[in-house]
């Protein structure tokens, strides 16, 4: 049997489809892809980003900053050396990027320049940590994305 060429053409147009509907189908159902809203009010966190970037700028300019580490018990918070930990406060918020369900927060009250973060929610995979801290008056920030 010979196909004539519109035939071909529009198999092909067919076959084309199928091979992007397939990829379509495994971008909806596999969770590996799925990501939630950083925050349900952007809009209000919006307002507020000029002083997040004065505060990572202020982290920028220290000659040791933050530091934010995955150990096996958890995370490891170390501070700067030159800084009295009894004077930092803040909060450092752990978000999992593919479940907000996981996500937690966890207030800043070191004793000594490391803080381990233990918690039982703690899974592999990456995890988007954003500490806010607070020393003399100065507000600093660290975000960075990690991997558990």
């Amino acid at each position: 049997m010979k196909i004539n060429w519109g035939t071909g053409i529009v198999i092909a147009m067919l076959l084309f489809m199928a091979f992007i509907l397939q990829y379509v189908y495994k971008a909806v159902t596999n969770d590996k892809y799925n990501h939630e809203l950083v925050s349900e009010d952007y809009y209000k966190d919006e307002l507020y980003y000029q002083q997040e970037i004065d505060k990572v700028n202020n982290g920028n300019q220290l000659k040791d900053n933050i530091r934010i580490e995955a150990g096996k018990d958890g995370f490891v918070i170390t501070f700067p050396k030159e800084m009295d930990v009894s004077k930092i406060t803040g909060t450092a918020y752990f978000q999992r990027p593919s479940n907000k369900d996981l996500d937690f927060e966890q207030k800043l009250s070191p004793t000594i320049s490391q803080l381990v973060i233990k918690h039982a929610n703690l899974v592999s995979g990456k995890w988007n940590v954003k500490i806010d801290w607070k020393y003399n008056d100065k507000e600093y920030l660290l975000k960075e994305a990690i991997f558990y």
